[in-house]
């Protein structure tokens, strides 16, 4: 990454052999520039491999020590690159099978809600910078037992669409319309209710003619009918929400949204 922007992340100084890690910084005031590039900087995706022996004997290590703050990358990886026991993976080699030219090496950064919304909203573009598609490399995770999403009532006041959107088993639209928005499984969007760049997740609902948009709802959080989410940022504050620098306003797991 460019040297002015490594300052949120862990740095690496990789040794002349490309791999080990000679030295390793978090959030340096002033990053260390890679070889031959001075005005880019190694950064860490937040990705950790370790031998078990290798990370317990670490642990036991930190664990030890007083003056640590038993952080994985303020102290665990700086020891271990002292100790020459560190390696980097170049992520610029690496090779998904049916990447295309548009989403091979993706990554995102997710510690701020910002960075975070937007990745979900990768999601969401046409040809997303990000393939969930792609059968040769599938995504093995859990996945809820509930049935496919339903978009009800064919009304010509009650859209039930969503576009540009991905939307989770166990979702059902009911006369809603839903446009740039990723709805976690069994999110409900009521009739004549509006969702415009959201991130929903699960089991939350909104409810008749409300309207959420820029924003985050965190689980089960309930929408009441006629209530605005990310409309009014002044309002939102003042109800407690919080409002991200990017303008995305987040609402809390479990919390009742009032008109």
């Amino acid at each position: 990454m460019p040297r002015a922007e490594a300052t949120d992340f862990g740095v690496a100084q990789a040794a002349a052999d490309g791999h080990s890690i000679e030295s390793f910084l978090e959030k340096p005031a002033s990053p260390p520039g890679r070889a031959g590039h001075p005005d880019e900087a190694l950064v860490s995706m937040g990705v950790y491999v370790f031998e078990p022996d290798v990370l317990i004997e670490a642990l036991h290590k930190d664990a030890a020590d007083d003056d640590s703050g038993h952080s994985m990358g303020g102290d665990i990886i700086p020891r271990l690159a002292r100790e020459r026991a560190a390696h980097a993976y170049d992520f610029r080699q690496n090779d998904v099978p049916g990447a295309c030219a548009r989403d091979r090496r993706y990554w995102r950064e997710l510690g701020t809600i910002d960075s975070y919304f937007t990745a979900h909203m990768d999601l969401c573009a046409v040809n997303p910078p990000f393939n969930l598609y792609n059968d040769r490399w599938p995504i093995v995770t859990r996945m809820s037992c509930q049935p496919p999403a339903k978009f009800v009532h064919e009304d010509g006041d009650r859209p039930r669409r969503a576009v540009n959107s991905v939307v989770s088993a166990g979702v059902i639209v009911s006369g809603g319309l839903v446009r740039n928005a990723v709805l976690s499984p069994g999110v409900r969007v009521d009739s004549g209710s509006r969702v415009n760049r959201a991130v929903i997740l699960h089991n939350a609902r909104v409810h008749r003619q409300a309207v959420v948009e820029n924003a985050i709802l965190d689980k089960d959080v309930a929408v009441l009918a006629g209530a605005t989410v990310g409309v009014d940022k002044e309002h939102d504050r003042a109800r407690g929400f919080v409002v991200s620098a990017g303008g995305v306003t987040v609402v809390s797991k479990g919390q009742v949204v009032e008109p």
